[in-house]
Parts: C-alpha cells; structure tokens; sequence
C-alpha cells in the first residue's frame, strides 16, 4: 500500500499523490484510516493525522456517509462540509474511489475539497443586484404608467392635470435613464477590471472640467466650490473619461447631500516617498463638505451598490444609489484609494489616493 506506481528508480507514494493537488485532499484506506494529506488540508483540519480515523479529523455525517458509500459502490460520491467557525464557508467534498474494479473494493479513497464560498457569494451578489435594479426601476414605472392610465381616463380632458402628471412623467423617464446609464457604466468598468490604464491625465485640468460641469448645479444650491490646485503639474496614470466620473460623483455628492447656502472645498497634492525609491509618488485629492454628515454605522457599506444613508433625500436629489460603486470600481482598476471621513453636523471628506507620475 505505500507506493503507486514504480520502476527501478523510484517508487510514488500517496504522499506524492496528495502534495501534487493543488486543492486540500486526503488519502484514506478502506476502513477510513488516513493513509496521507497535503498541506492545504492540514490548514484546513488541524487534527489530521496519518493513522488516524477520519471520524477522529472530522465527524461531519455527510462527509462520512460519502466516504461509506464510495468503497461500497466504487463511484465517486460528493459531500457538503460545514466547517468551525467557517463564517458562511461552504465546502464541497468529493470522495474519488482508487483501483479495484467490479468484483474487488478499491484500495484507497482519495478526498478533494474545493471551497465554492467565492462563487456563492458572487451568485448572491448578482440576485441582490438583480433584485435592487429591479426595484429600482419598477416604482418610476409604476407611477408613469399609473399617470398614463389616469390621462386616458380621467383626466383626459383636465388640461392643468395633464400638464402636471407629464412634468412627473418626464421626472421619473430621467430617473430611469440616470440609472439605466449608471448600470451600463458599472458593467464596463468592471469589464475592464483587470486591465490597468496607461494613460496620463492631469489632474488639476479634470477637476477645473469637473468643476464647469457642475456650476449649474451648485449654483442652484447656492454652494461655492473651492479649488486648492496642487503646486505644479500633478498627472496620474489613468482613463481620464473613468477618472472623470470618478470626481463628477463625489463632487456632485457634495454639493447634493452638502448644507444649502454651504461650501464644497477641493484639495490637491503630490507626495513622493523619500524612504523607498520603489515606492511611486502619490496624488491625493480631498473633497470636503459642510453638511450634516454620515453617521459611523453607514460609512462601511458606503460603496455597496444601491445602498443609501436617506433613501428618500437621495431620490429627491437624483440619486441612482450607484455612484460610490463605480468611484469604488475605477479606483481598483486604477490602483487607487478610497476613503471618507465624517462627523455628524460637522460635514463630510472623501479622499482619493492615485498613482502618479514623479
């Protein structure tokens, strides 16, 4: 039972079969002895031992049932593993009988675990998502077609009825279509989630371009930004369209969520590392308002899609729930940094961290 296959040379052992899986697997013998194991299952069961019964490492019945029934029938048999303390960890067994045929019980059993918690998650992700969108764009088309409906009937003839409802009408079409085109951007960013952008964007020139495009918009909330521009160039590696809409949304949060009448200030640095040459300079970008702030308990889920401290001022101000989603996604792709800082009737800062040319 020690070795596998063998020539004049050299013999392989179980030990050689189970150090060659890249996933944690254990070798068992007919009566549920461990004959060996990798690494990755010994970090995954502390107890394991060689020689010791499987029911000694883990007593899961599931597991054990395969393992019964994979000798008994010789055919491969998987299992469901609840780990300790595994935190939502989901585990996928599968017990692969070795030699023996139809009329002799197999040698040796061998044990893989493949841990799908990742894949899970992200299938549980994408149902959330589903869901959140869904909803998201079901009420403003329940009230246009509830408005539709009220116009073919009762208030077909009503000509200051109808003036009014298709006002709301048209407020609730742009609602969708700010969300729709958040969607459609979400999904290209993270499209390109693995390609890093080579481009060179300056950033005192973007945020003047992001300032422009937003004059309107605070000028309606009479809120007066201020730019401190970083003391000569400052150009990060980058997409200037992404990194765009990068500071767009965190500006126009400022000036949305900021206090009517307040100011939205903007500061821009460079810092180069004087210990480690290979540490690259750093752009740093802080957008700060004076409005009522975000409670401590909201600023870890800030850049969950749809999630929103006020769900009603957030709608009230154009709000699609996604913006702090798409920051979050283009400042991974571009190797930057998020973080925000916050006291309640004090105000809000966002700070942006980018690589950036020396």
């Amino acid at each position: 039972m020690a070795g596998l296959i063998s020539n004049s040379d050299k013999m392989l052992t179980w030990m050689d079969l189970a150090a060659a899986m890249p996933n944690p697997a254990i070798i068992l013998d007919p009566a549920s002895v461990i004959l060996n194991y990798n690494e990755a299952a010994l970090s995954l069961f502390d107890r394991l031992r060689q020689g010791a019964p499987l029911e000694h490492v883990n007593r899961d019945p599931e597991l054990i049932a395969a393992v019964s029934s994979a000798f008994e029938k010789g055919a491969k048999q998987t299992a469901r593993l609840v780990p300790r303390g595994g935190m939502g960890q989901r585990l996928i067994a599968t017990v692969t009988p070795l030699g023996g045929d139809k009329q002799h019980q197999p040698l040796a059993a061998l044990i893989t675990i493949h841990d799908e918690s990742e894949q899970h998650r992200l299938l549980e992700m994408r149902a959330d998502f589903i869901a959140n969108a869904s909803h998201e764009l079901r009420t403003p088309l329940a009230s246009v077609r509830g408005f539709i409906e009220t116009l073919q009937g009762p208030a077909r003839n009503d000509e200051a009825a109808r003036e009014r409802f298709l006002a709301i009408m048209a407020d609730q079409a742009e609602r969708m279509t700010r969300l729709i085109d958040d969607l459609l951007l979400l999904s290209r960013v993270e499209e390109k989630a693995n390609l890093k952008p080579t481009g060179r964007v300056d950033l005192n020139d973007l945020i003047e371009d992001v300032i422009r495009s937003l004059a309107p918009f605070a000028e309606e909330r009479h809120i007066s930004i201020d730019v401190e521009s970083a003391s000569g160039e400052l150009v990060a590696m980058g997409d200037r369209d992404e990194l765009f809409q990068v500071f767009h949304n965190l500006v126009e949060n400022a000036v949305k969520y900021g206090r009517v009448g307040g100011t939205v200030k903007i500061s821009l640095k460079k810092k180069s590392s004087v210990r480690a040459e290979s540490v690259g300079a750093r752009a740093f970008i802080a957008i700060s308002d004076d409005g009522p702030g975000i409670a401590p308990e909201h600023l870890p889920r800030l850049t969950e899609r749809f999630y929103r401290v006020s769900t009603e001022h957030s709608r009230r101000v154009g709000g699609t729930g996604l913006g702090l989603a798409i920051v979050k996604h283009v400042l991974n792709r571009h190797e930057g940094e998020l973080s925000v800082q916050s006291v309640v009737d004090k105000g809000t800062t966002f700070d942006v961290v980018l690589p950036a040319y020396k």
